[in-house]
């Protein structure tokens, strides 16, 4: 994949914090006599204050740290179509300080006591951590609670994030190779759901927004009742709720948070659009499908069909691109968000390549999806392959303690963090082409011609 594109398409933490401190996770993981995953149990204790802070409290004592995160359920889609960016700034603003942590303080406190932090943006939630030794984790949960009691919000905040997310914005997408493909696919797969604007948003409605609607967004969403705080790590949790109940048990609740909901017809007819970049040589071609949110079984199937199509240099469409010299990179992607999903095909073409032929050279594939089950080896490869990728992915704590408040937050369910490899599991080679034949029709999709601008 490329890059700069992955980068985007998941919404990675921009902000120039510190770099995560990564330590192994426990061995939680369950597996049968090939050595494969089948079964997790990370265990987590989870409770709610009376002001609606939903609270998870993981416990490891094998591990030196404390993760201390908070996810607000507020992201990209949560904003007025006229003032698009705010959830993306704020992930920004609310590092400015508190009334008791001063500007340009926050990174100094998380550094001389040994930790470190970040945040990220998304189309459905914001999210932050801090990542401390094991002793240091009131002062996490004092900070965090700082940020949602009492973030400072003033102009010259407001005024110093608008320059660094515009500088942001030239240097990962507007002057990328690439770097607005994703936009550009949001635009015209998404008519009706806010998934259609990118998190980063638009400059001009940030340079538009007044001070009051910035305060008026904190007070709307970074409350208590539209929150999760996840606690993970070698934690005592007796000692830990005593602080929660300290530091956040008197936080104000604020008004009741409503998600959009936004129903999108569904795709009968595809289309095809043709956008241009001057930072590019070679066009790039995207093949998109509106599909289910992660709550769906079928979600999890095309997880599996993306996988099939481009894992590994034994697969057929790796043979027919890049051995053949038909393309110098392609991807098959399935990103599940909380209210829809896409899956794409993305190729860029070389030499006689046209787009009419590394078209074909997918829909043959995908055709073969519909009209046969896949091999029995390559069904069990398969499983074997989702199953160990997301156990894998828990490697850390911080990882851990996103993916908690990941599945409470935006799928009501935090027990699904044990649940994902039973789901993949539990799919079936006639899942695999049933989905197939669902979804991933010609007529279910838009097609994008992402072109060199003229330079002349």
């Amino acid at each position: 994949m490329n890059k700069q594109f992955k980068k985007i398409w998941s919404s990675l933490p921009l902000l120039p914090v510190l770099a995560l401190l990564i330590l192994p996770a426990p061995n939680t993981a369950k597996a049968n006599k090939n050595n494969t995953p089948v079964e997790l149990n990370i265990a987590f204790e989870e409770y709610e204050l009376p002001n609606g802070l939903h609270v998870i409290l993981h416990q490891d004592k094998s591990v030196p740290v404390v993760v201390t995160s908070v996810m607000y359920h507020v992201g990209a889609k949560n904003e007025s179509p006229d003032r698009t960016g705010f959830a993306h700034f704020f992930e920004h603003l609310l590092f400015e300080g508190t009334k008791n942590i001063k500007r340009g303080e926050w990174d100094k406190i998380v550094d001389e006591n040994g930790g470190t932090g970040n945040a990220s943006t998304s189309n459905d939630r914001t999210y932050y951590f801090l990542t401390f030794p094991s002793n240091n984790e009131e002062l996490a949960l004092w900070m965090e609670a700082e940020r949602m009691r009492h973030a400072v919000i003033n102009q010259t905040g407001v005024d110093t994030q608008r320059e660094v997310i515009k500088e942001e914005k030239r240097y990962t997408m507007d002057n990328m190779p690439y770097g607005n493909m994703f936009p550009v696919l949001q635009q015209h797969l998404f008519t009706q759901h806010p998934y259609r604007w990118s998190t980063i948003g638009s400059m001009e409605h940030l340079d538009k927004a007044t001070l009051a609607e910035f305060r008026n967004f904190y007070k709307k969403f970074y409350v208590p009742n539209n929150a999760t705080l996840v606690i993970a790590g070698n934690i005592n949790p007796a000692q830990t709720k005593e602080w929660v109940e300290k530091y956040f048990g008197s936080i104000s609740k604020g008004d009741a948070v409503v998600q959009p909901a936004v129903k999108e017809e569904p795709i009968t007819t595809g289309g095809q659009f043709k956008t241009t970049d001057r930072n590019i040589d070679i066009p790039a071609y995207m093949f998109a499908y509106r599909t289910p949110s992660k709550k769906e079984k079928d979600a999890y199937v095309l997880d599996m069909i993306a996988a099939h199509l481009s894992s590994g240099k034994s697969n057929t469409l790796y043979k027919e691109l890049i051995n053949t010299g038909n393309a110098i990179e392609f991807s098959v992607i399935n990103e599940s968000f909380e209210d829809y999903g896409i899956f794409l095909y993305y190729v860029l073409p070389i030499g006689q390549s046209s787009k009419q032929s590394v078209e074909k050279t997918f829909d043959v594939e995908i055709q073969r999806l519909q009209n046969n089950l896949i091999s029995e080896e390559e069904y069990q490869k398969l499983q074997n392959q989702l199953a160990a990728n997301f156990v894998n992915s828990l490697s850390s704590m911080e990882n851990i303690a996103e993916s908690l408040a990941t599945y409470r937050v935006l799928y009501g369910n935090t027990n699904l963090i044990n649940e994902v490899v039973k789901k993949y599991r539990s799919i079936t080679r006639e899942d695999i082409q049933a989905v197939a034949k669902k979804y991933l029709n010609p007529n279910q999709r838009i097609v994008i011609d992402y072109l060199p601008a003229d330079r002349n």
